[in-house]
This record gives C-alpha cells, structure tokens and sequence, in this order.
C-alpha cells in the first residue's frame, strides 16, 4: 500500500470527511483491520483565507509548496490538496514535490465523463467558479462548465466561509442552493460539480433532479485507487 499524502485544514471540517472516506474505502477493500497508511499537514485555515482574500498567491503557494515538500519528506508516496480553490496553485505545488499531485479536477472529470455528460453547472468559492483554472481543465476533457449568476456566486462563496467553514449547517441555505441548482439544471446542466470540499455538508444528492459530482468523495476514492494500485 503506498502513503497518501493530504495537505489539509482548509477546513478542517472536510478534512475530517477526507480522512472518514479514505479510511473506510481501503477497509471495504481490504476488509478486517485494514486502514489507510497516509500523512496528513493541517494547516491553519485562518492564515491560509487571509492570503487567498487578500491575493498573496505567491506568497501561499511558496508556503504550501513547503508544506507539500515536508510531506514527501516523510515518506508520502502521492500528494492531495483536500480542497477545490487551492488547485489554483497546482503546477507550483507540483513543481516543488518529485511525487504526483492528485488534481481534484481531474478526479470530477473522470466520474462526468463515465456518465456521458458534456454539460454541467459549477458550484464552488468564487475564485473556483470564475478563473480558468478549474473550468480550463475540464474544458480541456470535453465539458462545458456553467456558472450561476453574480448574486448567487456571492450567496454561495459567501455559505461557504460565513457558514459551511465554521461547521454550521443552515436550513435556509441548503433551500437558496437547491434553488439556484435548479436554476443551472434550467439553464442546460446535465450534472452539478460540488465543487467545494465543504458543500457536502449541505447539498445531498436528494437535493437535486441531477447527477451531482462531490469532489470530495471522488478525489478520496482516487486517492485509494492509486494507493492500492
């Protein structure tokens, strides 16, 4: 089995759920005491959200780069960034490492594509669902990417600091996204990305008449491919 590798606290809350799936998928394989050998660097999120909403790119790059470093000095055999948003600084955090770097884009395009779907809305931070970092790669694979509108994109970035990352789960919430996911499903989307690590804390796929892509749970079950490989 080779060590994961998971650069997480952002938030911990769904690193939490990272660690939760990772765990009891090698244990379903495996069976009796199996568990996931893997390392995992938790990060101060408080300090990591303030470069982000600040824009000190650089600067957290060069610091999660060292924190990627520190990971496979201990023997990760394979890395993870346990959120969306960060894969922004994807090529630099590989480029610091000699072991491959998951990208969790990948891992949502995989699983759209085994469904045959071309388009799909994107829910996420709004860094996540206005650059090209994440759309550009699944555009890359053949999928268009819809996004909702200003308003809603601020509802949703707005959940997912002011609520979802401090563990709070809102009711009213969960009925503002569910209509703006069926707003997208209006608008042409075969599928929805959850495209934040913490909005499966909210949104099941009950909620949707869509197939709906929780990037956690499917960069976790790579994560265990590549592990048992």
């Amino acid at each position: 089995m080779k060590t994961i590798g998971l650069i997480g606290g952002m938030s911990w809350e769904s690193s939490a759920i990272y660690y939760r799936l990772i765990n009891e998928e090698v244990k379903s394989r495996l069976g009796g005491l199996h568990s996931a050998q893997c390392l995992m660097y938790s990060v101060d999120f408080a300090e990591i959200e303030y470069l982000m909403r600040t824009n000190q790119w650089e600067e957290l790059a060069q610091r999660l780069s060292r924190v990627a470093i520190n990971l496979e000095n201990a023997g990760a055999d394979f890395m993870l960034i346990c959120t969306n948003t960060v894969h922004k600084l994807a090529e630099q955090i590989q480029e610091a490492i000699s072991i491959d770097l998951l990208h969790i884009a990948d891992a949502a395009a995989e699983a759209i594509t085994k469904k045959g779907i071309k388009k799909v809305a994107l829910l996420g931070t709004r860094a996540t669902m206005e650059e090209d970092f994440y759309k550009g790669r699944l555009a890359e694979k053949g999928i268009e990417v819809i996004i909702p509108g200003e308003e809603d994109r601020d509802t949703i970035h707005h959940v997912i600091f002011g609520e979802l990352c401090l563990g709070r789960i809102n009711p009213d919430s969960r009925k503002t996204y569910i209509r703006i996911m069926d707003e997208l499903v209006d608008r042409g989307a075969k599928g929805i990305i959850l495209g934040c690590t913490e909005i499966p804390l909210l949104i099941k796929a009950e909620d949707a008449g869509v197939p709906l892509f929780d990037t956690t749970y499917l960069h976790a079950m790579k994560a265990v491919d590549k592990a048992l490989a």
